[in-house]
């Protein structure tokens, strides 16, 4: 009875092992995802009063476990019924990757005219403020679903070799992580200023180490939300290149004698100067086809 016991937990270390080999090479290959998905979720959850951003911020988290709940079952299934699904659902996320990033770069490099937010947040009712937050709590929940499928898709891609219990094992690991990691990253942010200026009013002196370092804190914020989203593009290009490279052939024979991460770069921007204007075109027809604005 004890030999089999600690059979039984030589065997459950194995697989723990198994496991976290795999995860560190999940873990790696779904990384520039995850800058994009931290870059994202801190503009969403900015922009509110100081007392609702933690409150919004535990809304889009929930929201993101459910996202997670459902594409992960869907994406183990196709696993192992249609293999062949999880290659072509990587591909077209590749090619969303790659247009989000062509179109971020595109918005900075063209001036146009860009969407303000006409609503002062001091001024709303309750119920305004409610359907503001419910709008973009929404919105940060749609992209992270997107962002989600991609983060599962590419996990799942790292270990399709491996048996089914350790796949959904690692899988899982990556995108419990993934939720927990990113979303108490982007609280942090958010909150980075308002720690600021409770160092500012700490003490009554002025240039205080606290004060300088409240004040650095509040003037940094805006800077490492626009860092975050030059990395997070960056990310988008890299890993819609790096998707086309290792599961297109002919694509992965015109860069197999360049450096790995030069030759994803090129193919990401390729990509994406290919992709985004074709995708632009059609949303200019289905506007004027349709008569809604797109």
């Amino acid at each position: 009875m004890a030999s089999g016991f600690f059979a039984l937990l030589d065997d459950i270390a194995t697989l723990m092992d198994d496991v976290a080999t795999m995860g560190k090479v999940a873990g790696k290959k779904t990384a520039g995802l995850l800058g994009d998905d931290l870059a994202v979720n801190a503009e969403k959850a900015s922009g509110f009063l100081s007392d609702r951003e933690i409150p919004v911020l535990w809304a889009i988290t929930k929201g993101s476990f459910i996202n997670k709940l459902i594409i992960l079952p869907v994406a183990f299934l196709l696993s192992a019924y249609v293999p062949v699904v999880i290659k072509v659902i990587l591909i077209i996320g590749g090619i969303y990757l790659s247009y989000e990033g062509a179109h971020k770069i595109y918005e900075w490099i063209v001036p146009h005219k860009k969407e303000e937010d006409v609503h002062d947040l001091q001024e709303l009712t309750k119920e305004e403020m409610l359907e503001h937050e419910q709008e973009k709590i929404k919105s940060a929940i749609f992209v992270d679903f997107i962002l989600s499928i991609e983060i599962i898709i590419i996990a799942l891609s790292t270990v399709e070799q491996a048996d089914l219990l350790n796949q959904i094992l690692v899988v899982t690991l990556i995108a419990v992580v993934a939720t927990i990691g990113v979303y108490g990253v982007v609280a942090l942010i958010v909150r980075m200023d308002e720690f600021g200026v409770k160092l500012i009013n700490l003490n009554e002196r002025d240039n205080s180490f606290s004060d300088k370092t409240g004040r650095l804190l509040v003037n940094a914020l805006p800077w490492v939300i626009k860092s975050l989203s030059v990395i997070g593009t960056i990310a988008l290009i890299l890993v819609s290149g790096g998707i086309f490279v290792h599961n297109i052939h002919f694509i992965h024979e015109l860069v197999h004698s360049l450096p790995t991460i030069l030759g994803e770069l090129l193919v990401g921007i390729g990509a994406g100067a290919i992709i985004l204007p074709v995708i632009t075109l059609g949303k200019k027809l289905w506007k004027s086809i349709s008569g809604k604005k797109v």
